[in-house]
């Protein structure tokens, strides 16, 4: 079976955690494991959040005195690739002598007129008090937004249109290695419509929607997301909180999720499973293998034909 695994912004990073290297380097033996499971018996792509690393990098550019103007997202995104995927990338091959993996820096082309650019809801970097988060907003002219646990910097989360490498990934699929791509949903680019020459984007892809598509034009199996809950919940954090074990995409679209955290996962999963009658889960890492084998998670299923 062809699987994505389309992995959460806390799998090297949880939540309330200093954002050190020492921090995500110790975080990745359990998102190894979790990979190495599937892996003795299907064939994987790996995405990857870079929520985190990308608010890290983009406040450290802000405030370099070196630097006549920050580092655009576009480029500090194809940093986040390299250094996630180098890590991913390293602890694989240790869990899986023999096996190939290639770790892609990747591009994912977008609208430059997507209406997302005059509504930025995309989570990046730290979690900060409101008043903190206001004056850091203040100052460097950014947005921001009530996340689970405080503030966070929003920017813009334009629709994927494509996965440039897409191609590159379905050879190396066939030829038998793991692919570790699209994180942080790619680098956003538009493409000049005359010449096809590429632009880098001020925003940051959704991941979980730049992992279905791939996942489509892959022609994967299943598309496995994974967070740091146990399963979809309706209601979730007030009295009436219940676990949603399986669903239909209607249903799923139907429960309200909140857009900036499992909003965009309910739409991903939905999206995968009606283009392409294939299965979808949400659920927590740790429990990528028991997912996969319907004993943990929520499922997507498709719509039972009517007769």
């Amino acid at each position: 079976m062809r699987i994505v695994i389309a992995l959460g912004g806390n799998a090297l990073l949880r939540r309330g955690e200093r954002p050190d290297a020492a921090a995500q380097v110790a975080n990745i033996d359990r998102v190894i494991n979790a990979i190495a499971a599937l892996a003795h018996d299907h064939e994987i792509v790996v995405t990857h959040g870079n929520g985190p690393q990308i608010g890290l990098l983009a406040g450290e550019s802000a405030a370099d005195p070196a630097l006549s103007a920050p580092y655009p997202l576009d480029l500090l995104g194809a940093q986040t690739q390299g250094m996630i995927g180098s890590l991913l990338a390293r602890g694989l091959h240790d869990a899986l002598p023999g096996r190939r993996t290639a770790a892609l820096v990747t591009h994912t082309l977008v609208r430059s007129d997507d209406p997302a650019f005059g509504h930025p809801t995309k989570f990046i970097g730290q979690v900060y008090p409101h008043d903190m988060a206001s004056a850091l907003a203040r100052g460097r002219g950014r947005h921001i937004a009530a996340d689970t646990t405080g503030w966070r910097r929003v920017v813009p989360s334009p629709e994927p249109e494509r996965v440039l490498e897409t191609e590159t990934v379905h050879e190396l699929l066939d030829g038998g290695s793991i692919v570790v791509c699209a994180g942080g949903g790619g680098v956003p680019v538009t493409a000049d419509p005359d010449t096809g020459a590429l632009t880098g984007i001020e925003a940051v892809v959704d991941k979980d929607l730049t992992a279905a598509l791939l996942a489509e034009d892959v022609k994967a199996d299943f598309l496995l997301i994974l967070t740091d809950v146990p399963c979809v919940y309706t209601g979730f954090g007030t009295p009436g909180q219940r676990p949603v074990r399986g669903a239909t995409p209607a249903e799923l679209r139907g429960g309200g999720f909140p857009e900036g955290s499992m909003g965009p996962k309910a739409e991903a999963a939905a999206r995968f499973v009606e283009r392409t009658g294939g299965l979808a889960a949400i659920g927590a890492l740790d429990a990528a293998y028991e997912i996969v084998h319907g004993i943990s998670g929520t499922l997507v299923r498709p719509e039972l034909p009517v007769v």
